[in-house]
């Protein structure tokens, strides 16, 4: 059950990593796009700013994403360094699955509820014209990616994949 867990949060967070790098492109396009338009044509495009703000909210949350996938997220462990590998492993569960709890109740719930209301409101961008509510979309994407790489962190830590025996100095 771990090896098939294992194998689809690898899928999944090698398909988020590319998803990034794609949007990560078209952002620097798009505000290459914005910096030509205004210095050499003499007038910005005006959608420009507008999808350069759209595209760095999807990459700052899928980064996140990706930042869950490679354990490479901010995370302050000196202290827990100190504790004896039993402790060590109840703290690191414990801190997953409050990210877990997180990411469920502000991202994955009130994202939703964001979205939805957003729809519901009819907002539309007003140089691109699109609805506002699909660019919070990426909100609860992104929660729902940050459970999944959570889960399979806990299920880890909990087969004993991670070792808690060495005590940093």
């Amino acid at each position: 059950m771990l090896k098939l867990l294992i194998f689809i949060k690898k899928g999944l967070a090698k398909l988020l990593e590319l998803a990034v790098i794609l949007i990560m492109a078209i952002l620097v396009m798009d505000v290459l796009w914005g910096v030509f338009s205004r210095y050499v044509l003499g007038s910005q495009s005006r959608w420009t700013e507008e999808l350069a703000t759209f595209l760095l909210i999807w990459v700052s949350l899928l980064g996140a994403g990706v930042a869950f996938a490679s354990k490479s997220h901010l995370g302050v462990d000196y202290f827990v360094g100190k504790l004896d590998p039993q402790a060590r492993l109840l703290a690191e569960v414990a801190a997953n699955v409050l990210v877990a709890f997180f990411a469920i109740a502000a991202f994955i719930w009130g994202g939703s509820i964001l979205v939805k209301e957003t729809l519901a409101s009819n907002q539309i961008s007003p140089a691109m014209g699109i609805k506002v509510g699909y660019v919070y979309l990426a909100v609860p994407i992104s929660g729902v990616f940050i459970v999944i790489f959570t889960i399979e962190t806990i299920a880890e830590i909990l087969s004993g994949k991670h070792d808690f025996t060495e005590k940093e100095d």
